[in-house]
């Protein structure tokens, strides 16, 4: 009887290692069908999860009843699994290098738990050629089992998008590999036990692992030319967003916007690929442009709302800002590389005094991550107010309310047009 079969029957369990935004949905789901070890390492998320709690406040408390599921964080319970799949995340350090760190780690876990006959998957996002050069080696120094011919290994890329509710890992086909036609078939077989959708059996690993760098990479140079294409209009004095409605009309046109681009996905990737590129002996350029445009707009930001106030305010320490939002995205409470918190620090570097409010993200990790919380109440005389996330509770504000909280001489900065047309009482700017 194989690992599928075993499964099915519930003679076998399948481990979840690393319970944050992309690895707690797919272990729920799996255990609406089987049985399912959650694994963290951070006993008090563990806790909240035994209490049917999403730490990542992404799903119901609904969404955990009719599971077969034990969360832990103990290797020995960790040890009763026979198919892991690893789910944590890579991000990059400060040089945009990327940080193996976490992905390494969950390799050391597998290697002191890991039984002939197992099988690994890993979902975390990793440059081609990560599993099999990165993290086989760190599992078969610590368990001393080799790949196919003991234990057999795969990849398959989380595509679960935050806040989306629509697209889910239901919903959304699977990209599934594995090191052997055998592992490859077990994979897909247990993937397509949750995934409605169906899965798309790559060629090999890295194929995998390159297909879901340059999804993310192909959304980042788009935004990126939204992003330049921004600048030149501002410049035109024309407004970008009524461009890209009026180009919009064409069956063919793409239809990008222009933004702040930040999250664990869209505004990392593309290092890991441009990474590993240059390990090769090729120096990315066009990504790299495109990566460059991206992370300036924070400064561009805070440069466009200084020249308002300066123009309009003689003394630049007397003035204050409002920044709405502090989320990477709209509907999230995910603060990950938030490039809000970029603008906050620029904006403050002009020795501007800034409010952050948020109807989603923690005041407390905001001031673990960035230095920085939210304001307990807003005032009522700033000169710029810069909404940078388009939450449902901002869509529903209107010119008067930006009028009670401004001066006469405000600016309103809205990065994502979602008051174009409406704010007509103060100065009004976009992206």
């Amino acid at each position: 009887m194989n690992i599928y079969d075993k499964l099915l029957k519930k003679d076998a369990q399948l481990a979840v290692i690393g319970l944050g935004y992309v690895g707690l949905p797919i272990a729920l789901e799996f255990a609406r069908k089987i049985k399912v070890i959650g694994f963290d390492i951070n006993a008090q998320r563990v806790e909240m999860m035994r209490n049917h709690i999403d730490p990542s406040q992404e799903l119901e408390s609904s969404a955990f009843e009719g599971c077969d599921i034990e969360f832990t964080n103990d290797l020995e319970v960790l040890k009763k699994a026979n198919f892991y799949i690893v789910a944590v995340p890579t991000p990059v350090d400060e040089h945009n290098v990327p940080d193996l760190i976490p992905v390494q780690r969950a390799s050391e876990t597998i290697g002191k738990v890991l039984k002939k006959g197992d099988y690994v998957v890993f979902e975390s996002t990793v440059y081609p050629g990560c599993t099999e050069e990165d993290c086989v080696p760190i599992i078969e120094k610590i368990s001393g089992l080799k790949m196919v011919e003991d234990y057999k290994i795969g990849y398959s890329p989380e595509r679960i998008n935050p806040g989306d509710k629509e697209h889910t890992i239901t919903t959304i086909t699977k990209v599934v590999s594995g090191c052997c036609d055998e592992s490859l078939d077990i994979i897909a077989k247990v993937y397509e036990l949750v995934v409605k959708a169906g899965v798309h059996r790559a060629s090999s690993i890295k194929v995998a692992e390159a297909a879901k760098i340059i999804e993310n990479t192909q959304r980042d140079l788009n935004i990126a030319l939204m992003n330049e294409l921004s600048i030149i209009f501002d410049r035109m004095n024309i407004n970008t967003y009524e461009v890209l409605e009026a180009a919009g009309t064409k069956w063919n046109f793409l239809k990008f916007q222009p933004g702040l681009v930040g999250g664990h996905c869209i505004g990392v990737d593309p290092y890991y690929l441009t990474y590993k590129s240059k390990e090769l002996g090729y120096d990315s350029q066009v990504i790299l442009a495109g990566r460059n445009i991206n992370d300036g707009m924070a400064g561009y930001v805070a440069k466009k709302v200084l020249q308002h106030i300066i123009q309009h305010n003689g003394n630049v320490k007397d003035a204050k800002v409002l920044v709405m939002g502090a989320t990477f995205k709209e509907n999230v409470s995910d603060i990950r590389n938030s490039k809000v918190a970029d603008v906050v620090k620029e904006l403050k570097s002009f020795s501007l005094n800034v409010d952050v409010t948020d109807p989603h993200a923690s005041s407390d990790e905001l001031k673990h991550e960035y230095g920085f919380a939210l304001a307990e109440k807003t005032a009522n005389d700033y000169d710029a107010v810069v909404v940078t996330v388009p939450h449902n509770e901002y869509k529903k504000m209107d010119d008067a309310h930006f009028a009670s909280i401004t001066k006469p001489h405000a600016m309103v900065a809205d990065l994502k047009g979602i008051y174009r047309n409406t704010i007509t009482s103060r100065k009004y700017w976009s992206l």
